[in-house]
């Protein structure tokens, strides 16, 4: 029996499944999926399109999970044909949503086509994991959020995503967010924007002077953060792109691309002074090398604080730029990561790239 003939299969390594997408390994149709962040599109492993760079790409094992990340099915490969050939519901419904993408559907409009809601929701409960008012309000939100991420104003997000105001808008991303849409401003002290990076959307909270957090969207502790942030604010927190937000979306780039080390966006710690001592050490470590809890004790001359390192360093909320994913466990073994695994590893790589590029400079006569 191999690990495809298991019930509770579960996604291997980044590495394994890279080989599967170039080789257009049967074996995985069905069980996963890849999103790719340079096109924002997600293919089955077998699709014959041209592959995207490892750094490129995201893992996921279940179709709603590709569309929650906010991927579009591809052309090419239709991931999403196996669902439609096994219910006509679903290939009938997407098609209409295909042709009305602002349109704000409601359970009237599936009973007024002559629907049954639930069939419908079963139907797609089985193949997304969500139901098609789901699907269709996280493809309103796509649009918006990747008007935003063009440079778009909130008003142009909404607009583009069919609400019918700017903050009809801003409540629905509120929601998804946790944060009650009341305490969104309209004049914000700290903005939040979105920002795309390699590895996936990212959510940057920052003032006009420095960065306050950036988190990944799918982050589980962000709408926490938020909230503290909001009322550290007394709720002037809202949507908006600073000068900051700039140069942190260039500068992130730059990491991306493989032409920058180190992060100059100043920074605005939110926790105790023991946790930015551990911050501040975090951010002197070279990038390609890694510390244990211990050693970072050790460098701070607080040896037996291992425990209290580990606190602040999942306390972090401001990711890369504070280098979190640089601990790792005393036997060299992956530790927790607030934004996965498959990131902290993805963020290692490209920092032991950076390592081997300055050895090599420094061994050139």
């Amino acid at each position: 029996m191999t690990l495809f003939d298991l019930p509770d299969f579960k996604l291997p390594d980044a590495d394994t499944l890279y080989k599967a997408l170039l080789a257009r390994d049967p074996r995985f149709e069905g069980r996963a999926w890849v999103g790719v962040t340079s096109t924002g599109v997600f293919c089955r492993l077998t699709c014959p399109a041209r592959k995207p760079k490892p750094e490129n790409c995201r893992w996921f094992d279940s179709l709603g999970a590709c569309i929650e990340a906010g991927f579009r099915p591809c052309k090419r490969c239709q991931p999403l044909k196996a669902a439609t050939d096994a219910e006509p519901v679903i290939e009938e419904l997407l098609t209409a949503l295909n042709a009305r993408p602002d349109h704000r559907w409601r359970e009237a409009d599936l009973t007024e086509r002559g629907y049954d809601r639930g069939t419908v929701r079963r139907a797609f409960k089985r193949h997304f994991g969500m139901s098609f008012l789901e699907m269709a309000r996280l493809e309103r939100l796509r649009r918006g959020f990747e008007v935003i991420g063009d440079g778009g104003t909130v008003l142009e997000a909404g607009l583009e995503a069919g609400f019918s105001s700017p903050s009809a808008f801003r409540a629905r991303v509120g929601a998804l967010l946790s944060i009650a849409p009341g305490s969104l401003s309209a004049d914000p002290l700290l903005s939040i924007d979105w920002i795309d990076t390699a590895l996936g959307p990212m959510i940057a909270a920052a003032d006009t002077r420095t960065l306050h957090l950036l988190e990944f969207m799918d982050r589980k502790a962000l709408p926490t953060e938020l909230r503290k942030l909001a009322e550290g604010a007394k709720g002037r927190l809202g949507f908006g792109r600073t000068p900051v937000h700039d140069q942190l979306a260039q500068e992130l780039t730059e990491f991306f691309d493989g032409t920058r080390s180190a992060f100059t966006v100043p920074l605005t710690y939110h926790g105790s002074d023991f946790y930015a001592q551990v911050w501040d050490a975090l951010r002197a470590i070279p990038a390609g090398e890694t510390r244990s809890y211990g050693q970072l004790a050790q460098d701070i001359a607080r040896p037996t604080a291992s425990r209290a390192v580990a606190r602040a360093n999942g306390a972090n909320q401001i990711a890369i730029l504070i280098p979190c994913h640089r601990v790792i466990g005393a036997d060299g073994a992956l530790t927790g990561y607030g934004g996965g695994l498959w990131r902290k590893q993805r963020l290692l790589e490209i920092e032991a790239g950076y390592a081997r590029a300055n050895s090599d400079r420094l061994a050139q006569p």
